[in-house]
This record gives C-alpha cells, structure tokens and sequence, in this order.
C-alpha cells in the first residue's frame, strides 16, 4: 500500500509546512498549487513536495486532477489549513502494514477556532474521507462543501485529522464571504427558490440547532460566536441566492 498525499493550495505559506511535515506516512507528497503569489511553491518544493502548478477547475476538479497526477493508487487528500495527529499518521502507518481491507476510510476532523480545539456546536466529529483508492472513488460537488463519492467498501479510522481554521473573527467573515457566494451560486444553479420567510426563519433555526441542540454552549465563547456565525451564513447564503435568481 504506497500513499501520495495531495494538497491543492494558493497562497497558504502559513499552513504549508505544518501539513506536509505531517505526511511522514505518505510515500509522496503532491501539491497542485492555481497561481500563488506567496512563497508557498518555494516551501513546499523545499519540504521534499512534488509541485505541479495548475489552473483552477473548482474544488471537486482540481481535486480529482490532482489524483490523476499521483505516483501510487492509494489517495490521502488534505486541505492546505489541515494536518494529521500524530496519532492519526501512526494508525496509517499501521494500516499500510497490515494492508487495507477496504476501498476508503473516513477519519475524524477535530478544528481548532480562535485558538480553541471544538469538541460540539456541530464541528465534531465530522468524518471526512480522506484517504482512498483513486479507482474506486472521486470527489463530487460541482461548487462548495465537495466530498468523497466511493464505489466500494468504506472503512473508518479512529484518530484525528486536524483542522486548523480561523485565528480571528475577520478571518472568519471573510471566508463566509467567499462560501456563501459559491453556496448561492449552487442554489441559483439547481434553480432552488429562496422565500422570504427562509431568510428569517432559517438563521435563528440554525443558530438554536448549533448553540442549544448541538450543545455549543460547551464550546465556551468561541461556541456562542460559532452559533451567531452560522445564522449569519445561512442568512448571507440565503439573501445573495434570492439576488441571484
């Protein structure tokens, strides 16, 4: 069982080093960087990464590409802000030993948010699959939350994946912004009709599931600000899909 790790990236000199260095279990490291402007091509291509620099074809596309590309079948794919634990590298390590009994495996996704590792509010454990054999599976999702589509047997690991994801709340708004514009633009695609009384209803709903249902009133502050978050994407979501229709 030989591994290529791939990692699309543009722009991530802050996460780069930190996710290739803890690739250790991968037998390559591929990384299909879309035009970045910072020195992210020169750490990667210093950490021992095999670089392609590529146009963008959206999330799913670039993805599977970048499979495509890959020395070996076996495909862990992470995202630039994303590492595996230590535990987590050692139950891959363990897996490549014993060989795998399954086509793909999830793995729980633990994200750090304003400095604090989220264990509710929705956030956890969020099973992702990361790691499959590129024959047997392939991303889906023509604009915004792409997942992992198997033709095959799944298997789940029980370590962690780490997300590391906002430092700040501007960061935060930020990347809402962006989300919400490719969320909408999948809507508007689908032809989904946007009432009104979705644009009010939906942001207190989801900020009620995510605070009191979803118990992130554990979470601490950084659970409350998740919660307003959430409402507040469902809302932007929302108004710029009616915009667009």
């Amino acid at each position: 069982m030989k591994i290529t790790a791939t990692i699309i990236t543009c722009d991530e000199e802050r996460n780069i080093a930190r996710a290739i260095e803890s690739l250790r279990c991968a037998d390559e490291v591929l990384i299909v960087d879309s035009g970045s402007v910072d020195r992210t091509v020169e750490l990667a291509c210093n950490l021992g990464a095999r670089v392609i620099e590529a146009n963008w074809r959206g999330f799913s596309a670039q993805k599977n590409w970048a499979a495509e590309q890959a020395s070996h079948d076996w495909i862990l794919s992470l995202d630039a802000d994303e590492a595996l634990s230590e535990a987590l590298e050692a139950e891959i390590w363990n897996l490549k030993k014993t060989g795998p009994r399954d086509d793909a495996y999830t793995m729980p996704r633990l994200a750090r948010y304003l400095g604090r590792w989220i264990l509710h509010s929705g956030w956890y454990p969020d099973r992702k699959i990361r790691l499959y054999r590129r024959d047997r599976a392939s991303f889906v999702g023509s604009f915004v939350h792409e997942s992992v589509e198997v033709r095959g047997s799944v298997g789940n690991l029980q370590n962690n994946l780490l997300h590391y994801t906002c430092d700040s709340l501007s960061e935060h708004v930020k990347t809402v912004e962006r989300y919400t514009t490719l969320a909408a633009q999948e809507l508007a695609a689908r032809k989904v009709r946007i009432p009104l009384s979705r644009v009010i209803a939906d942001p207190a709903w989801t900020f009620l599931r995510t605070y009191f249902l979803q118990r992130g009133f554990l979470d601490g502050p950084e659970g409350l600000t998740i919660a307003h978050m959430a409402a507040f994407y469902t809302f932007l979501k929302y108004s710029k899909a009616r915009n667009m229709s």
